[in-house]
C-alpha cells in the first residue's frame, strides 16, 4: 500500500454510524486520538470496515489552521 499524502495515521475502527447514503467512521489512534470521517456506504463495504478492525486515515488538506489559547 502506498499513498501520496504525508499524513497517514493508523488506528482502530471504534464506531460506524450508518445514515441513508453515507456512514460516519470513527478511528482511534494508539495515542487515544479519535478521527472521524464520513464516507459512502459503498466505500465502507468495499473496505470491509468493522468495529475493531485496523484502518488508516489519509489526511490531505490544502489548509490546516493552528490556534492557541491566550
Amino acid at each position: 500500500m502506498k499513498f501520496s499524502t504525508r499524513n497517514l495515521i493508523k488506528g482502530t475502527v471504534t464506531q460506524i454510524t450508518e445514515g441513508a447514503v453515507n456512514v460516519e467512521v470513527t478511528i482511534k489512534t494508539a495515542e487515544g486520538v479519535e478521527l472521524v470521517s464520513i464516507i459512502t456506504k459503498a466505500a465502507c463495504d468495499n473496505l470491509g470496515l468493522a468495529v475493531g478492525k485496523e484502518a488508516y486515515a489519509a489526511i490531505k488538506a490544502s489548509n490546516v489552521m493552528i490556534g492557541i489559547d491566550e
